[in-house]
């Protein structure tokens, strides 16, 4: 549990690290909201034609009797909307990410820069940053959708379907909702996903509790937007501990000019009061 309050509070230290500078979380909304506006479209029209679409993939059922038909069919339609909504959380993100990939590229360079030490650049032109991240998106997807398939086949088993289905689903969310985040740091750092995955397991109790209140959080509408810088920037913290990299958490480096033009920072000693995010 200890872990997963660490997760958790690179969560919350990405929020305040954009409160603290707004420009920033204002430049972050702009993806998030182009996004957003596609995806509520999609889900509205996945929920007025999810019955027909359960109604044409359940023709067998067409001569049940009530109420057999109606739960059956009603319970098959709630699931499918659920698979969509599965999908939708996932795939947001990496969708807002590509759409935004300079804007939040540029976040997390200063997400390190006031962390002080070295601040990592891929190098790479912008459409090559861009193939890489749809690349590894395609390939994330490909293994959401594949759990998605095999908890979506599980749901219809009684009791276990309707209790702990769901809660391995908000878990595998959670996990490839922080990959996709973390992606952005660990892409400037030329982290291959397959090195990206394996980092993101030895962590993996810290990996949900950053993760799964994130997913919970992105059901809500609108949400989702409002939390993307932060949770980019929160990313980048998680990241720069994953590759052991040493984080000031204390103030980030505008606090630390604004120490040194008052003369609040000791000159007299060597040691510098550094923090590290516990594991």
């Amino acid at each position: 549990m200890r872990d997963f309050g660490a997760g958790f509070g690179y969560l919350v230290q990405g929020q305040k690290w954009v409160g603290r500078h707004g420009r920033w979380f204002g430049f972050g909304l702009l993806p998030g909201l182009v996004t957003l506006i596609l995806y509520t479209g999609a889900l509205v029209g996945l929920g007025y034609g999810a019955d027909d679409v359960t109604a044409w993939a359940t023709p067998f059922a067409d001569d049940w009797t009530s109420p057999w038909l109606d739960v059956f069919r009603g319970t098959l339609t709630a699931l499918v909307f659920a698979f969509g909504l599965f999908l939708a959380v996932i795939t947001f993100t990496a969708v807002t990410l590509l759409v935004g990939q300079p804007f939040y590229e540029s976040l997390s360079e200063a997400v390190d820069r006031s962390e002080g030490g070295e601040v990592p650049e891929s190098g790479l032109p912008l459409w090559r940053e861009l193939w890489i991240s749809a690349r590894d998106s395609l390939r994330v997807l490909l293994r959401v959708a594949f759990y998605g398939i095999l908890l979506f086949a599980c749901g219809f088993i009684p009791v276990v379907g309707q209790t702990v289905v769901p809660v391995i689903g908000f878990c595998v969310s959670g996990f490839f909702l922080t990959e996709e985040l973390t992606a952005v740091a660990f892409q400037r750092r030329g982290v291959e996903l397959k090195e990206r995955l394996g980092l993101l397991r030895g962590r993996r109790t810290a990996v949900l509790g950053f993760g799964v209140p994130l997913t919970l959080a992105f059901l809500v509408p609108f949400v989702a937007v409002f939390l993307m810088p932060g949770a980019v920037a929160g990313a980048t913290l998680m990241a720069r501990d994953l590759r052991g990299e040493t984080a000031d958490d204390d103030r980030d480096g505008d606090a630390q000019e604004n120490d040194q033009e008052h003369g609040n920072l000791s000159s007299s000693s060597g040691d510098q009061k550094v923090h590290h995010l516990p594991h």
